[in-house]
């Protein structure tokens, strides 16, 4: 990590580059609210390269952003430079984040899809929350990342979610520095976002949404091969305790002796089959 700090004078116009990986973690609704808690202007914005911020106030409360800036980064961000150049201040009031900069010299780096969170699985098995069941749920700090990307920087017109208008009430989770969908890029629901499909094999819809899961559910019963079709390609299924099936999926695939990856609920699930370690369990999470 290199971090390159000048020394703040009383009042101060930063320019601040951070690079690392800092798309897609919500750096830059971190960055705003920082800055709302230090009483600081001034803008932020995604670039090719990572994230560009101009910051203006004392210096006290610039040196205690900096300083947060490095230590309170939302996980699983990472800062690998960070630099900052001085400017006269411009006397400047509010704080905005900006449209991305899609400039030449692309570096960022992104992140892979992250798992659900803890907060978004709490909503989806709420009956009383508006994402109930809703199989796509993600947050600004989980979800897809690298899969539904067609461009840097990480912005949602970017992404393959651009063919899907938010509701107004994603709109407005998206837009309110409060909420923890502020500025999430795959923000959606079940109104407004990618929706389940049961096919057939020959690509005819035999149901949708709710119905489609349960009559996938079925058919993985029945002991049928399901290729599920998710944001970034396909995977086939089969019930793993079906011998018969999992030996079909082998002879189809000419894999006939190496493993498959086994699909679990929970980690209490895994342990009642495995002896897992911690760090096991971290990585599984």
């Amino acid at each position: 990590m290199t971090i390159q700090i000048r020394e703040i004078e009383a009042k101060s116009r930063l320019q601040i580059r951070i690079e690392g990986t800092v798309q897609g973690v919500g750096f830059r609704p971190f960055v705003y609210r920082l800055a709302k808690k230090y009483g600081l202007a001034g803008w932020v914005k995604n670039d090719t390269c990572g994230v560009v911020l101009e910051i203006e106030g004392a210096a006290a409360d610039l040196t205690n952003f900096l300083k947060k800036i490095k230590e309170a980064a939302p996980f699983p961000a990472w800062i690998d430079r960070l630099e900052t150049t001085s400017f006269p201040p411009e006397g400047r009031t509010g704080f905005q984040i900006l449209e991305s900069d899609a400039g030449a010299g692309k570096s960022a780096e992104i992140l892979p899809d992250i798992a659900t969170c803890g907060d978004c699985l709490q909503e989806l098995y709420d009956p009383k929350n508006r994402r109930y069941r809703y199989p796509f749920i993600n947050c600004t700090h989980c979800g897809p990342r690298f899969s539904i990307l067609e461009a840097i920087p990480y912005d949602r017109p970017n992404t393959s979610m651009k063919h899907f208008q938010m509701c107004a009430a994603c709109q407005q989770e998206y837009a309110d520095p409060q909420k923890r969908r502020f500025h999430a890029q795959p923000n959606a629901c079940a109104d407004c976002g990618p929706q389940l499909a049961f096919w057939d094999e020959v690509g005819n819809v035999l149901s949708t949404r709710d119905s489609a899961l349960n009559n996938t559910v079925h058919a993985l019963q029945k002991g049928q091969i399901i290729a599920v079709k998710g944001i970034g390609g396909f995977h086939l299924m089969v019930d793993a305790s079906n011998e018969a099936a999992v030996m079909r999926l082998r002879a189809r695939k000419h894999r006939p002796a190496k493993p498959f990856a086994l699909l679990y609920p929970s980690l209490e699930r895994v342990r009642q089959d495995c002896t897992l370690s911690e760090l096991e369990a971290a990585l599984l999470t």
